[in-house]
């Protein structure tokens, strides 16, 4: 196994850009944030077993409200640096996300220092978090970029699939919250793993590998629905459809 020094120096290279702090992630805020959240919501966490307990992982979430991203943060077995959208990076919430190890993410050009950043983290052994549907919606991965599957092209990672069911509910808009004493579920999928591709690598491949990737994760995200009994809570309502770029979708998983 190449030592992580070097692993930096494969491109695209990673061994230049400063990577995401890591302090938070371990700090004891973790567990007391936990304690927040279980004081106002039952949150159930199913399957932690299939996360690999060291290396890279790619957790690849579905995306139904604005509580994904916290939660995933504060209740994934393994902390990660979750790509977040770069409007949320403005003022103490912005700092606060910094130094929490989470990565902004341009959604609408490309955005090389974000892929740098978590292409450092995964050859570090650490774990990062995406959202392959892009922006809050039905959750039901009908839309699909190609981000998670090209990082694991990239580094070998195995992506691990995180279904979120509860954390909006049926009519609410994309920053509502769940009632008090809701239940939230959190339940992570089998590992989904591909060969790393060498420099350089193709659209086609890229393609082929997400489409395998949302297919892997659609039977995953079937299987926590029956095994928690519980539906997405469909659509936002039409008014309050966050905009995501048209670039970077599978076909299958593009309008």
């Amino acid at each position: 196994m190449r030592s992580s020094s070097l692993a930096h120096l494969d491109r695209p290279r990673s061994d230049r850009v400063k990577g995401a702090p890591r302090y938070l992630l371990h700090s004891p805020l973790r567990p007391l944030a936990r304690w927040l959240f279980r004081r106002r919501y039952d949150v159930r966490v199913a399957d932690p077993g299939n996360v690999p307990a060291s290396g890279p992982i790619i957790y690849a979430s579905n995306h139904v409200g604005v509580m994904d991203g916290p939660l995933l943060a504060v209740f994934a077995p393994r902390p990660a640096h979750v790509l977040t959208k770069v409007e949320m990076f403005r003022g103490l919430l912005g700092h606060f996300l910094w130094h929490s190890g989470q990565i902004p993410l341009d959604r609408y050009d490309a955005d090389p220092r974000a892929v740098r950043t978590c292409l450092k983290a995964l050859r570090d052994g650490r774990a990062i978090g995406i959202y392959p549907e892009g922006s809050r919606g039905a959750g039901d991965l009908e839309r699909f970029h190609r981000g998670a599957a090209y990082l694991a092209l990239v580094s070998g990672a195995p992506v691990v699939p995180v279904t979120m069911l509860g954390t909006r509910e049926p009519g609410g808009t994309s920053g509502s919250l769940p009632r008090r004493g809701a239940t939230i579920d959190l339940v992570f999928g089998e590992v989904w793993r591909t060969e790393p591709e060498p420099w350089p690598r193709t659209r086609e491949q890229v393609e082929k590998a997400s489409l395998f990737l949302r297919e892997h994760m659609l039977v995953q995200l079937n299987r926590a629905r029956a095994s928690t009994g519980r539906e997405l809570p469909g659509p936002l309502p039409p008014t309050d459809v966050d905009p995501d770029p048209a670039t970077g979708v599978t076909d299958e998983g593009a309008p």
